[in-house]
């Protein structure tokens, strides 16, 4: 069929009805013999499956005592740590579901969670406390505080309390189809909205990207840049190295590269989980060629896009397979990616075993490749739908397909080339322009660290690229006088290499797709998954050019 990336194929886990992820992923290696396995390593220490068993089972005692039943939401807002993953695997045990936030987020953010969620519990940690009961404060002047308890990690009564509770708990028999975690989308159009998951998806995935892709085995050890709450890391680097009885390096510290290096000649893992900005950091440290990535045999990469300069400075720089890929949290994990032996920088590869993916118009018809349209995506890891949000669930999920936001096409080989967000492509001169191919033409440029491309309307209304870009120096103009606020160059430094950056993309695309404008910022605004917050720079590119 034309447009066809792959052909479902026969490695969809299909589990018992009566299946809990906690079994599958936690319990199950204890009963296997290999309770005295290291599951995590931090700078504080090591645990192993059975004391993770152990901790997990106790503080299911403590959220059925603080009134926590199962199907209920339990908000968990703590940093990465064993406190963390016992949390996350007593709400499974209690066949409750799971609804992870980043927990450095404001009490306005945290207001919105607690009243979308509607948990029954909230779990946070002593540092960090003060914050959220201010936002429960706020949820309850607003009616919409639904709370029964917040436990505190950290709390000397909670800790007594915790230490001294049963060490088994039976998990609770969910159904395979009942909800398991929420994922949240990145919010970078509006309030971030959760994809309702089943405890299926997430085992689903662990055999089809974890075991087939990536190939997870028991000597792994991972190491992540993304923290847990963020459903790529969570799989990558605790829910797939589980399943296999590898071991997950955990670090609630903000990630630098510094930071990262360090992890990794410490830790020595084989498995890293990483994303583009990452990838940027680490190539562009002054220190690259003196640190010690020998242990790693591969990495990955998600979350954003990967611009091919960046892909070839890492293969330089370090000589460690890079697999970029895709997944969103409707399909929870990675359904596109690159193969071990067989990267295609600049392409997401093809769909990983079994997934199917297709590339259609806007009436769901597949497209000849080399044409861009909409990615449609089907496999065992789809969500049930979008809580509160019937109209998107309705749009996005059409039977057995998860019909995406994100525009693609597939080349003459089959790989999958991403275009970007539907909301982020742009019609110019009557003719379709993806921010990323300008975005990667930019990047390519010795001067650029950084690069985005939103549409902005010229004096007669006409949508026209602007490029926002971070430069790779201060020598490059940033530390001249860019005022990252109000992105305005104000050297003529600056105007020298705006002009530049125009004339480079002129001379290697086509005339229409040159940013009209280039903007010095000296960085770019972040969700809160942090990601590049494209809402932000539209809003942004909107008010310069009401100036």
């Amino acid at each position: 069929m034309p447009g066809t990336a792959s052909e479902p194929t026969d490695v969809p886990f299909v589990p018992p009805e009566r299946f809990n992820i906690a079994d599958y992923f936690l319990d199950d290696r204890v009963r296997e013999g290999r309770g005295e396995r290291t599951a995590l390593v931090m700078d504080t220490g090591r645990w192993t499956y059975g004391e993770v068993q152990v901790f997990a089972n106790r503080f299911a005692h403590r959220l059925r005592g603080a009134g926590v039943e199962p199907e209920q939401r339990v908000l968990l807002a703590l940093p990465d740590g064993v406190e963390l993953v016992a949390a996350l695997f007593a709400v499974l045990k209690a066949g409750a579901v799971a609804a992870l936030v980043n927990p450095g987020l404001s009490a306005e953010e945290i207001e919105y969670f607690i009243g979308y969620t509607r948990a029954t519990v909230l779990v946070t940690d002593r540092d960090r406390v003060g914050t959220f009961l201010e936002a429960r404060e706020r949820a309850a002047r607003a009616a919409r505080d639904f709370l029964k308890a917040v436990l505190v990690v950290g709390d000397p009564a909670f800790d007594e309390a915790l230490a001294s509770a049963p060490e088994e708990f039976d998990s609770f028999p969910t159904h395979r189809d009942d909800a398991a975690i929420w994922l949240f989308s990145g919010g970078t159009t509006g309030r971030p909205k959760a994809a309702v998951q089943t405890h299926t998806s997430y085992a689903n995935a662990s055999v089809c990207y974890g075991g087939h892709v990536i190939g997870y085995r028991p000597e792994d050890v991972t190491l992540s840049v993304p923290k847990l709450y963020f459903g790529y890391a969570m799989g990558a680097n605790l829910f797939f190295p589980f399943a296999v009885g590898a071991t997950s390096v955990l670090d609630p510290e903000r990630c630098t590269a510094e930071r990262l290096f360090g992890l990794i000649e410490r830790h020595r893992p084989t498995v890293l989980v990483n994303v583009p900005t990452m990838v940027n950091r680490l190539v562009s440290d002054p220190s690259a060629s003196t640190r010690d990535l020998s242990s790693l045999r591969v990495s990955m990469s998600a979350g954003e896009a990967l611009p091919v300069e960046l892909h070839r400075r890492w293969d330089e720089a370090f000589g460690v397979e890079l697999l970029d890929g895709l997944g969103t949290a409707e399909m929870w994990h990675i359904f596109l990616s690159n193969r071990r032996g067989d990267v295609r920088p600049g392409t997401l590869g093809k769909a990983v075993p079994g997934y199917e993916v297709r590339v259609c118009d806007e009436e769901g018809r597949p497209l000849p490749r080399g044409e861009t349209g909409w990615l449609w995506v089907r496999g065992h890891s789809r969500a049930i739908g979008y809580w509160q949000r019937m109209d998107e669930s309705r749009r996005a999920f059409r039977g057995e397909w998860y019909a995406s936001s994100d525009m693609v096409r597939e080349d003459a080989d089959g790989y999958v080339v991403y275009c970007g967000r539907g909301d982020d492509m742009l019609k110019v001169s009557g003719k379709w322009l993806s921010p990323k191919e300008v975005e990667d033409c930019l990047v390519e440029h010795p001067a650029v660290r950084e690069a985005v491309v939103v549409g902005a309307a010229n004096a007669a209304g006409l949508t026209k690229p602007w490029a926002f870009v971070v430069p790779e120096s201060e020598g490059s103009g940033a530390a001249a006088g860019t005022d990252a606020g109000a992105g305005r160059p104000s050297g003529g430094d600056e105007g020298d290499l705006a002009e530049a950056l125009q004339v480079w993309v002129r001379e290697r695309l086509a005339p229409y797709k040159y940013p009209r404008r280039v903007v010095l910022v000296a960085d770019l605004p972040r969700t809160h998954l942090g990601k590049v917050d494209r809402g932000a720079v539209r809003r942004r590119a909107r008010e310069l050019g009401r100036e």
